[in-house]
């Protein structure tokens, strides 16, 4: 029987583990859970993270969604620990894929109007969304974004039905589901309320249950215990009414990249806050953006990086009013060192226009090959070519460059029009675990199986306002 001693005594070991396993500039562990709100079988779970150790912490027991599933009830406890502590939490949604319409849906749990102080807390106490993981990516969507060729990732067998797959998905979920319509919905509802409640970094998690979690395609441990690896688990099925998903259609696992001053929770944490992270699907490439309104060429000569800070602000950051003619991005990424080239970097730019109508736009802004690969009329960029062997799950970095680094600046910027911008880096395309499944367990996957995707990482945006954002 599971009583409220029990949980207590569960939750101090936790604890303690974390607390044991915390060495500053080594290892950070952070105290956290996930709160598990599930809406008729909707996802609404956030990662709560704490700033803090036991001295501040003390014998906190978590809020969970047994307390209440509205995640307003959760801030209002994250606004009493904080005043109780004097410590810090945040908290982070996470597949939003899989709430069918409700994690950045217009209206708030109870079915209300977004208000101007509804937007103001959840800015605050949801500095960070979480955009890949396992069960799927929460980018953007192909019905939301058709002119995206690569806005199809990770979507397989996660854009028909909700977490538990009680219920099917309809094309106007979508929309209330990804993070890049939530960007945009943010600046629309920034104009109408004064804050912007979506106003967010991304990130990328793991949500393994096993304790085994790796995010190497060829080193996938499983997302639960009956996706551990074997010949079987490509093609294990979970079903429910009409809808079945495929064990090959779990990804290996996202990671969240930080931009800290240093290795312990402090640094890290602050960093999260501030919104300078970015996400991946697993890869750790390295990835960096500046934006400004004065950089140009000459400052990839020098230290770019001080050059970001000091005349300019780093992703997560709100660029001032306009000082010139259109603002200026510096974008850097470095090869994971023991993984695939790079492809190409992209800038995603969201906005709003006078009437209301949200907008986007992809440019592609830096690519391996130059000499060779162009961009057409519709901005459509040569692929980058395919080395895949999928009879031994290899491919060779023979194509693609191990960095990219530019600067570019909006040809299309309007100084009175509320935006935003985040970079896409794209690697070569590489094969996915069940290739490597197949290959070790020397078995043919059938047909439709997905067995090679391009990997990548998302920055968090730079946000430009005609006045300064809140």
């Amino acid at each position: 029987m599971i009583t409220a001693k029990l949980v207590e005594s569960v939750w101090a070991q936790h604890v303690a583990t974390v607390e044991r396993y915390n060495q500053p500039g080594k290892f950070t562990a952070f105290i956290g859970y996930e709160f598990t709100s599930l809406v008729k079988g909707n996802n609404l779970h956030r990662i709560v993270v704490f700033r803090d150790g036991v001295e501040k912490f003390g014998k906190t027991m978590p809020f969970t969604a047994l307390d209440s599933k509205d995640p307003e009830d959760l801030w209002k406890w994250f606004a009493n620990y904080e005043q109780t502590t004097g410590g810090q939490v945040l908290g982070i949604p996470h597949n939003g894929n899989l709430s069918n319409g409700m994690m950045f849906a217009l209206n708030d749990f109870k079915g209300g109007p977004l208000t101007a102080d509804y937007a103001r807390r959840r800015q605050y106490w949801e500095p960070l969304t979480e955009i890949v993981q396992a069960k799927g990516e929460s980018e953007s969507h192909p019905f939301l974004s058709p002119n995206d060729e690569f806005a199809n990732f990770g979507k397989a067998g996660w854009d028909v039905g909700n977490l538990d797959l009680s219920a099917t998905k309809t094309n106007d979920m979508f929309a209330s589901e990804y993070a890049r319509e939530a960007l945009k919905r943010g600046l629309m509802l920034e104009a109408k309320l004064g804050i912007n409640p979506f106003k967010f970094g991304m990130i990328g998690a793991g949500d393994i249950h096993t304790g085994l979690s790796t995010s190497e395609e060829n080193n996938h441990l499983g997302e639960t215990f009956i996706l551990e690896p074997s010949a079987e688990r490509a093609m294990r099925t979970e079903k429910r009414g009409s809808i079945t998903r495929f064990g090959w259609q779990s990804l290996a696992a996202g990671l969240a990249a930080v931009w800290a001053k240093e290795n312990t929770r402090e640094a890290i944490f602050d960093a999260m806050r501030r919104r300078e992270v970015y996400a991946t699907t697993g890869t750790r490439l390295q990835v960096r953006l500046f934006g400004g309104w004065d950089f140009s060429e000459r400052d990839l000569k020098g230290n770019w990086v001080k050059q970001g800070y000091a005349r300019g602000v780093p992703m997560g950051g709100d660029l001032r009013p306009a000082t010139s003619k259109a603002p200026s991005f510096i974008i850097s990424a470095l090869k994971d060192a023991t993984g695939a080239n790079l492809d190409r970097i992209q800038i995603i730019k969201g906005w709003v226009d006078a009437s209301g109508q949200t907008h986007e736009r992809i440019f592609n802004v830096a690519w391996s090959s130059p000499e060779t690969r162009k961009v057409s009329k519709d901005g459509r960029l040569t692929a980058v070519g395919d080395t895949v062997d999928l009879k031994t799950a290899t491919y060779s970095n023979s194509i693609g460059a191990v960095e990219l680094r530019t600067v570019w600046r909006d040809p299309e910027f309007k100084p009175g029009v509320r935006a935003f911008y985040y970079a896409r880096v794209l690697e070569i395309p590489t094969p996915r675990w069940p290739a490597y499944d197949a290959a070790r367990y020397q078995f043919a996957l059938p047909d439709g199986v997905k067995a090679e995707s391009q990997e990548r990482a998302y920055t968090s945006p730079i946000w430009y306002s005609p006045k300064v954002a809140p």
